[in-house]
């Protein structure tokens, strides 16, 4: 058993075949990138010479195209585990291109060492200390381990600023905005440089340099349907409070108060009919979090808050997702969510017992119960973040933390 478990420890993770892949990728999509998202791309001339630690802001699901379309050689990213728990898809994607698996919302020593494997072999490493795409546009928190493992990996860090993939596609979106996009690495940080530095100097260094701000008027990105989906971010109304919301083509609409916003090419909100107190998303959705952070949820009751028609699964992590239910009912609850099937299938998971939940993608829920995994998929107009807000919620006050601000994102 020892000596098969040092054989498979001795596999070398980089292979020769990783950077034609590269290649052939980088020719195939690069002019459909460029004409897509109008992005523009800085090519990296240092990076052939040596592997680098690349830190990026994560914007649009092209991120990692965007990189290689900067870097010479083969890239090798960090990406969760949903993406290797697809089967026989997930084991093409590693063999393609052998991304390093994390599981998400915890401290994985595995992808450390795998990391730490590449990094030996001389790979160039790709991480987003968000772990998250924005929903707002604003660069989302970032964790602060990013610093020790940046020490133990001891590369040089080259900070990837991704510019304008808010305004093309934003999270909450299906669809590409005509626009311009811009990519490149505003900075490197020498280990000899960050090795004087303290961990909260580095971390601020980090964080500054990868921090956009897409809350401004600073380009027309436009399409027939640019507020399609934004209810998969915006639950909570100015007029209404808890609320929901139902969008079509550039209008989104309260469905308590009926209230419409149109957004506009530039980005900015604007009332039909009346004057709507935020310019941006981000200022919604910044409300929106001060209003889940300032609600008593002992005055909710327990009568279910929001309620959804779901498709839940079970993740086998790094194999498969086997299918529990197409179609259930899932219920918010101040502590709790409940979902209900066919057959008198009944799952409660109580928010004291729940490890966390995740927001994988536009919308899926992720809810780590009892050592298992359940993943949650919504219709299209499905949100997600309110039973990740109101679980961390819930989590704050349980823990007499009530002033913590984060959300789970």
């Amino acid at each position: 058993m020892a000596k098969g478990s040092n054989k498979k420890s001795n596999k070398k993770w980089i292979k020769k075949h990783h950077v034609c892949v590269r290649n052939i990728l980088s020719f195939v999509l690069t002019p459909y990138i460029k004409i897509k998202y109008g992005m523009r791309v800085e090519k990296f001339r240092e990076s052939k010479k040596r592997p680098y630690l690349i830190l990026l802001n994560h914007q649009t699901p092209f991120d990692q195209f965007f990189i290689g379309m900067s870097f010479k050689g083969a890239v090798y990213y960090l990406a969760t585990e949903d993406i290797f728990s697809n089967g026989f898809v997930s084991s093409l994607i590693r063999f393609l291109v052998a991304p390093i698996p994390i599981k998400k919302q915890t401290t994985d020593v595995r992808a450390i060492l795998n990391c730490l494997k590449v990094a030996k072999e001389g790979g160039t490493i790709a991480i987003a200390p968000e772990g998250n795409r924005t929903y707002s546009g604003r660069t989302e928190y970032m964790n602060p381990s990013i610093v020790p493992l940046a020490r133990k990996l001891n590369m040089p860090i080259a900070l990837y600023r991704i510019e304008g993939g808010y305004g093309a596609q934003p999270r909450w979106s299906d669809v590409v905005r005509k626009g311009h996009m811009k990519g490149y690495v505003s900075r490197v940080i020498e280990p000899e440089e960050f090795q004087g530095m303290s961990d909260d100097e580095l971390f601020t260094a980090i964080s500054q340099e990868l921090y956009v701000n897409e809350a401004v008027a600073d380009g027309q990105f436009r399409h027939k349907r640019l507020a399609e989906h934004l209810e998969r971010a915006i639950y909570v109304c100015p007029y209404c409070g808890l609320s929901s919301f139902e969008s079509r083509g550039c209008i989104i609409e309260c469905k308590k108060c009926h209230r419409k916003i149109e957004y506009l090419p530039t980005k900015e909100l604007c009332g039909i009919g009346f004057d709507f107190p935020f310019r941006f998303v981000a200022d919604w959705y910044d409300y929106q979090k001060d209003f889940i952070n300032g609600l008593d949820m002992s005055c909710l009751g327990d009568e279910s808050i929001y309620q959804d028609t779901v498709r839940m699964s079970e993740v086998i992590v790094y194999k498969n997702k086997n299918t529990l239910h197409k179609s259930a009912k899932m219920s918010l609850y101040r502590d709790r969510i409940e979902i209900s099937a066919e057959g008198n299938a009944h799952y409660v998971f109580d928010f004291d017992k729940t490890s966390t939940l995740t927001v994988l993608g536009r919308n899926k829920l992720n809810i780590y119960f009892g050592g298992s995994i359940y993943q949650i998929r919504g219709e299209k107009k499905f949100n997600a973040l309110k039973y990740l807000n109101f679980f961390f919620r819930y989590s704050n006050i349980a823990k007499e933390d009530e002033n913590a601000k984060f959300l789970g994102l």
